[in-house]
């Protein structure tokens, strides 16, 4: 989803992770940080280690992009190749829609972690109105647009 996500919406390199948003109250049973972090601020959050994968002697051996691509965890699209993650904590109180949809891919999938990344392309300032968001979603291969209610 990583390099999907990059190359085919992002249009930059492929390699670059993306933040994980995370139900605050199961912050702690995913990575190695149990407080508020509502706006990614702390970057130095590491995956769980049981959340962790050991990448094998093969895939040690491998060398620069082929590297990078081997998924790290349970949560690839978020885990930076150290292992940690730029964290943001949803709570339902402040943002009950957005708590509600990851609660709800959480029963779905037991996985309470969605990929966040700024509503925009490479080059290009964050979307900041409904025509933004239009023109954005028409120039990328983004599958689905929901605006509003």
């Amino acid at each position: 989803m990583q390099k999907v996500l990059n190359l085919k919406i992002k249009y930059r390199e492929s390699f670059r992770p993306f933040a994980p948003s995370v139900l605050r109250e199961r912050v702690a049973d995913w990575f190695e940080i149990d407080a508020d972090s509502p706006y990614m601020l702390l970057v130095a959050n590491d995956v769980k280690p049981e959340r962790c994968r050991k990448m094998s002697v093969e895939e040690l051996a491998l060398f620069g992009i082929d590297k990078l691509n081997v998924a790290r965890s349970d949560i690839p699209a978020v885990t930076h190749v150290d292992y940690s993650a730029r964290v943001q904590t949803v709570h339902k109180e402040t943002n009950p829609r957005y708590h509600a949809l990851i609660a709800r891919f959480e029963q779905l999938t037991a996985c309470p972690v969605l990929v966040n990344t700024s509503f925009n392309v490479r080059g290009v300032p964050s979307v900041c109105t409904p025509e933004d968001g239009f023109a954005c979603f028409m120039g990328t291969g983004i599958e689905f647009l929901a605006a509003g209610n």
